[in-house]
């Protein structure tokens, strides 16, 4: 029963994402495809730090909000690789 409603979130997360880049693409194609690459510059930011060896002390400001930003969306893609398509499936 897990199993169903993991894939039924993660296909409901999938249609949320392809609605959002929908909506913003019929607004204006320009201001997405420049937000996309921000959203992109961000998340490569933040896995460039995530995978960077830490120096002395934590992240603080943008270096701790881009590297928790690109784990979340890692984690996202994840779960939805897994259980949108049934790979989740074992």
């Amino acid at each position: 029963m897990a199993e169903v409603i993991l894939g039924l979130l993660a296909c409901a997360v999938l249609g949320c994402l392809a609605v959002t880049a929908y909506l913003s693409w019929s607004y204006s194609p320009r201001l997405t495809i420049a937000g996309a690459g921000l959203l992109s510059l961000f998340l490569a930011y933040g896995g460039w730090r995530t995978v960077r060896a830490p120096g002395t002390g934590r992240r603080r400001g943008l270096a701790a909000v881009a590297a928790a930003g690109f784990t979340m969306a890692a984690m996202t893609a994840l779960f939805v690789l897994l259980y949108g398509t049934g790979g989740g499936d074992v």
